[in-house]
């Protein structure tokens, strides 16, 4: 289902668009991906909707079959891209899983806030952002996902996660759709 509404009391989520991950190969180019995530963060930020920006400070313990490297990450591997325009009013969130609810306080700051919606939009599709996703619908928070302003390591997981998952969570759009609704007042 394409993007439909949004709640008046809706939310602008960005996952992972930090300097540390941005370096990484991804199936888009994060420039553009960037772009668009900043597009939807100046919009909300223009009609006083929250703005959430997230980064990852790390990783949950435990083991996993896949390798993970250990090694000490550089002094600006969680500072924000720039591109995103980080304003004092931007709630910021440092998450150590992947998804941005878990242990963060995300929940009660955005219901406190009366938010019921949130848009989705960062890095990777399969992993912080499915993850986010996952939480909030669970929580109850109706859920849009920007797809165009996302992307992943691997296109398959991309694929799958916007093609099989995101439908089940709630409603894909591109940036310029999301944008036009809040234009046309529908929220």
């Amino acid at each position: 289902m394409s993007v439909t509404t949004l709640d008046p009391h809706t939310a602008l989520i960005v996952v992972d668009l930090q300097k540390g991950i941005a370096g990484l190969p991804a199936v888009h180019p994060i420039a553009a991906v960037t772009a668009k995530a900043a597009e939807l963060a100046s919009a909300f930020r223009q009609r006083g909707l929250p703005v959430v920006l997230v980064n990852a400070g790390g990783r949950a313990p435990g083991r996993t079959e896949q390798s993970q490297a250990s090694m000490p990450l550089p002094d600006d591997w969680m500072d924000l891209l720039p591109e995103l325009d980080p304003q004092p009013q931007d709630h910021r969130v440092t998450k150590y899983t992947w998804g941005a609810f878990l242990g963060t306080g995300l929940e009660s700051r955005l219901k406190s806030a009366g938010v019921t919606q949130i848009v989705l939009a960062g890095v990777a599709t399969s992993m912080g952002v499915e993850s986010t996703a996952r939480e909030a619908y669970a929580l109850g928070f109706n859920v849009t996902l920007a797809i165009d302003a996302m992307t992943d390591l691997s296109e398959a997981a991309h694929i799958n996660s916007v093609s099989r998952i995101f439908p089940r969570l709630g409603e894909t759009g591109t940036t310029q759709e999301i944008v036009a609704l809040l234009d046309s007042h529908s929220v």
